[in-house]
């Protein structure tokens, strides 16, 4: 009787296991980045979606235009960066047609920065603001948990991003090229997603610049490989 040795406690277990999993909070467990160059910026980030262990969705794309050129990068609870993205597109909208002018990144940045920290006892939400502006031309703006806001050379952020702090500390230099910030972008994201089990799948790019916007994939099975030697 295969139950009299256990094997039906064990089924059970795993099945309430998964089903714990299921009920967890949908979560945006992530790699994500931007970094600037002379006119304009790269943003990238993976795709792997999680509630708990179960991978929800492999193929998300967690960078979120808010206007016409300037994007945000989503960490945190699924929800709860959905809505705060949607939030600050709308009063984008309003601004831009109350002013008759393209609204800046840091504007953008700041109403993100605003609704995070005014309400940062209830919302898991950190955010990566970047884009392209007349004014400032490319900028970044990390926007953590807790809503503290900083302009940045360059960001990461997400679960993965604790993985490649060195690595992007020791090979970002100020005053690349748009193929540099690339480069760049998509060794260091290839590298977080081999280490973090909550990040994985494609990885999705965005250049933003004067001209507008480009958007890139890399499919996972031509992610970089540069770290494994010869």
């Amino acid at each position: 009787n295969r139950c009299a040795q256990g094997d039906c406690f064990s089924v059970h277990i795993i099945a309430n296991t998964q089903m714990e999993d299921l009920s967890k909070e949908v979560s945006l467990g992530t790699s994500i980045m931007a970094v600037e160059f002379d006119g304009g910026v790269v943003m990238g980030a993976d795709s792997r979606t999680t509630t708990g262990s179960y991978i929800a969705n492999r193929v998300t794309n967690k960078i979120t235009p808010v206007h016409d050129q300037i994007y945000c990068c989503r960490s945190g609870s699924a929800a709860d960066t959905q809505a705060i993205s949607d939030y600050v597109r709308y009063y984008l909208q309003i601004h831009a047609a109350e002013s008759g002018e393209r609204p800046e990144v840091k504007t953008a940045a700041q109403l993100f920065q605003m609704m995070c920290y005014n309400n940062k006892n209830n919302l898991m939400a950190g955010i990566i603001c970047a884009g392209w502006d007349p004014h400032a031309g490319g900028s970044v703006y990390n926007i953590p948990l807790g809503g503290s806001i900083v302009r940045q050379p360059f960001a990461i952020g997400g679960s993965g991003s604790t993985y490649i702090y060195g690595y992007c500390d020791a090979y970002f230099k100020p005053n690349m090229t748009k193929d540099e910030c690339k480069e760049f972008t998509k060794n260091a994201l290839s590298l977080a997603m081999t280490r973090d089990g909550s990040s994985g799948g494609v990885i999705r790019l965005v250049t933003i610049d004067k001209s507008g916007i480009e958007r890139e994939m890399v499919p996972g099975d031509k992610l970089p490989r540069f770290y494994e030697g010869k």
